[in-house]
């Protein structure tokens, strides 16, 4: 029984943190405000009797509801809060800095979960709990409890802001994918209708071509290998055709990624413009290339700070030319897990990656591919497009 009360749920705080080390530092770094339990002994000119006794007894008990506020189910964690409050109004006759740091941690807890109304409502309680027993029974100035309840209200809204933002970039993420999945769905239903066009008549056919020659094989020889010769030819055409569908298939890889960096970067109020005729690529860059814009948009989305953003897609002579703008912040020195993963990526189609971000200057990542011979007469030259990196209204 206890080890269940200890170990974290799986719907707990603890374990939506799994995998964001940064968020469960700052859930035990929140501890250091913990100090102000101890403030009586700094501002206050005498200490009131059984202080310490109180102190010890309260201030162990807070650490564990606050532990339990985050490794016990989320939906608990305004029970905890409630229970931190009594605690804060039980001390606080006793040691007043130490009741007033806990009712505000009461506060903090109540933006864990629920609605925003709801948590406010719970704050509202844990505020007028204290301060009718600030005035009531222990006789505190309004402008004490004033002034720590404005304190615990900015801390509570900070973790409900916080929270409010954390759900609707969950929903924008689902709903980022559910894009992707229903554009994948009818992607797939397209090629399915396309192949049955193009090979369902074909292969009917070249079916009834062959039973007629196999029938004529015996009485008209000349007249069986006709039969074959245009089954042949009607099969290496459906092959043509299939070839040819194939290459439209895996050419529209970089448009539809480009088409979803709009929905991506346009939802975070980031305007972002694209060539919207894509050449043909040749096969073998259409993948890495889809992925390596992937990589460079949602950086954008995170850590830019901008308002505008662009790609163009370039075929000049003997090479391709990628390149991804924005006018946010900039001012990246160091090359993450993602500028290294697109090197590594480039250097597979043995082409180049430059990357620039000055400060105040937005961030512009170019990747140059050598075309051979082959590349060069399946994509075609497109005019060249500068990009402008001024700021633009977003629209």
């Amino acid at each position: 029984m206890a080890r269940s009360w200890l170990q974290p749920t799986p719907d707990s705080l603890w374990s939506r943190f799994e995998g964001k080390p940064r968020l469960r530092v700052a859930s035990l770094f929140h501890l250091v405000w913990t100090v102000y339990v101890f403030g009586d002994l700094v501002f206050a000119d005498t200490l009131k009797p059984h202080w310490w006794l109180a102190t010890l007894i309260a201030f162990p008990l807070f650490l564990a509801l606050y532990a339990l506020s985050y490794i016990q189910p989320v939906r608990r964690a305004s029970w905890f809060a409630v229970v931190v409050v009594v605690l804060a109004c039980a001390l606080m006759g006793i040691n007043a800095s130490g009741g007033g740091c806990l009712m505000i941690y009461a506060c903090a807890m109540m933006g864990f979960e629920g609605s925003a109304k709801r948590s406010y409502a719970g704050m509202a309680f844990v505020i007028g709990t204290f301060a009718l027993a600030g005035t009531f029974i222990y006789d505190w100035p309004l402008s004490i409890l004033a002034t720590i309840s404005f304190i615990a209200v900015s801390v509570g809204s900070i973790n409900v802001i916080y929270r409010v933002n954390a759900q609707r970039d969950a929903e924008l993420k689902l709903s980022h994918d559910e894009v992707r999945r229903l554009a994948a769905m009818a992607e797939r239903e397209r090629i399915g209708r396309d192949l049955h066009d193009l090979l369902g008549h074909t292969l009917s056919l070249i079916t009834l071509k062959l039973e007629l020659s196999r029938r004529l094989i015996d009485r008209d020889a000349d007249a069986a290998r006709r039969e074959m010769e245009e089954a042949e030819a009607v099969a290496r055409h459906a092959l043509a055709e299939v070839r040819s569908a194939v290459t439209g298939i895996r050419a529209t890889g970089l448009a539809g990624e480009l088409a979803s960096a709009r929905l991506l970067l346009n939802a975070s109020m980031v305007k972002f413009d694209y060539v919207s005729d894509v050449p043909e690529l040749p096969e073998r860059m259409e993948a890495g290339l889809a992925l390596i814009l992937r990589e460079a948009v949602t950086n954008i989305h995170r850590h830019a700070r901008a308002s505008f953003a662009e790609a163009r897609v370039e075929v000049k002579g003997a090479e391709l030319t990628l390149c991804i703008a924005d006018n946010g912040t900039g001012g990246v020195s160091g090359e993450g897990n993602g500028i290294c993963g697109m090197r590594e990526r480039i250097r597979a189609l043995g082409g180049t990656l430059a990357f620039e971000s000055e400060r105040g200057k937005g961030t512009r990542v170019r990747i140059v591919v050598p075309l051979t011979a082959a590349d060069r007469r399946l994509a075609p030259t497109t005019a060249p497009g500068a990009l402008d990196l001024e700021p633009r209204p977003i629209s």
